[in-house]
């Protein structure tokens, strides 16, 4: 029996689903070291999964806290990089001690993925700290989020296995992260990276430059483009196999702190469609009007929103040869869903794309194998 024990402490608990954008305030999620208890999970999986019937695990009675006035106290901030992804890898943690850095950690990997380095940032720090801690850990992987809240508690009881009876990816590094949550007091928190936290911008500097290969400046600045906080952030991922014409999009939404997840897998769609797709889904399942920021790697999405899109529709969905628009259905849903939303689009550099871009892509390739094994 596993000796762990997970409380959640929601101000407003709410069942998430697809179609709700309006999450929970000020999620946090505390694992605490408790002998004898089983892990509980109290959040639902953002992304699609098939429903299988579990026999309820007996009722066990949770005993009192160990006093911990006189553990040490500490909060991480975690982060991982990976480009192109997969490919070199490089993954970084500051620990903060009294409110102030206390020291930072980093490393790399040759071969590797986006979620790997998220994953190994967070084994890693916990090693490093000798001693059992109350910590809080942030990091902006949903991946990571998701994966200690919700779906760990899944994999165990199918002995680390998928739905579709697949071993769980990455499954020794969760192994690993379990032995250190069972060691420590760990807070995961979810934080959005890229935006004005230090910490979190010093923990990405760190993971960066580890995968280049060289050494992060002492309290150095990356310059990056930060993400309004008043906007909903949408950011898509394909994946594509010509040969099997097989394929599988994703879509991440943020605002704020709240996070929903999107995707699906598909056959006989090109890339392009994929990722008309994707956007089209993402804005049909808003339910706040504000303003939306698309983020995207895909030239053919950007320009034909930002634009051909007003030509076609003056030339009655035709191009400037005479000839009907591809995906002339997928365009018209998309113009219908722009004249309801005030959105932007972005289109974002490969070489140095935002962490919900490259989950985004992990995600779809998910999507797309998991289809191909239906």
């Amino acid at each position: 029996m596993g000796r762990f024990g997970l409380v959640a402490r929601l101000k407003q608990p709410q069942i998430l689903s697809k179609s709700n954008l309006d999450l929970w305030d000020d999620e946090e999620v505390k694992i605490v070291c408790l002998a004898g208890i089983l892990p509980r999970l109290f959040f639902n999986r953002l992304t699609k999964s098939r429903q299988h019937r579990f026999k309820m695990p007996r009722t066990i009675s949770l005993q009192p806290m160990a006093d911990t006035q006189h553990t040490p106290q500490l909060v991480i901030y975690t982060d991982g990089a990976c480009s192109p992804n997969p490919g070199p890898g490089g993954w970084g943690a500051v620990i903060i001690k009294d409110g102030s850095i206390h020291s930072e950690l980093s490393g790399s990997e040759e071969n590797s993925t986006n979620n790997r380095m998220e994953l190994t940032a967070a084994v890693e720090v916990l090693k490093s700290v000798e001693n059992p801690a109350k910590i809080t850990l942030y990091t902006d992987s949903v991946y990571l989020k998701n994966g200690i809240t919700d779906w760990i508690n899944k994999w165990q009881r199918n002995d680390w296995r998928t739905a579709d009876r697949k071993e769980v990816k990455n499954s020794d590094l969760w192994r690993q992260l379990l032995e250190q949550i069972e060691y420590h007091q760990v807070r995961f928190l979810w934080i959005k990276g890229h935006a004005a936290d230090p910490f979190n911008i010093r923990a990405d500097e760190l993971a960066v430059a580890a995968r280049k290969g060289e050494e992060a400046p002492p309290g150095s600045k990356r310059s990056s483009s930060a993400l309004s906080t008043d906007h909903i952030h949408l950011f898509t991922g394909v994946t594509f196999k010509h040969a099997a014409r097989v394929g599988g999009w994703s879509v991440i939404l943020n605002w704020r702190t709240h996070v929903k997840i999107l995707g699906d897998g598909c056959q006989g769609m090109s890339a392009n469609q994929l990722y008309l797709v994707s956007v089209i889904n993402g804005l049909g399942s808003l339910k706040k009007e504000l303003p939306v920021d698309v983020h995207t790697h895909s030239g053919y999405l950007y320009d034909g929103a930002t634009n051909w899109l007003s030509g076609w529709k003056n030339r009655n969905w035709r191009t400037r040869e005479g000839d009907e628009v591809s995906n002339k259905k997928l365009w018209l849903q998309l113009d219908g869903l722009l004249s309801r939303y005030e959105v932007t689009f972005y289109l974002e550099d490969k070489k140095n794309p935002y962490c919900f871009l490259q989950e985004a892509k992990e995600l779809a390739r998910e999507y797309e194998q998991g289809f191909s094994c239906r």
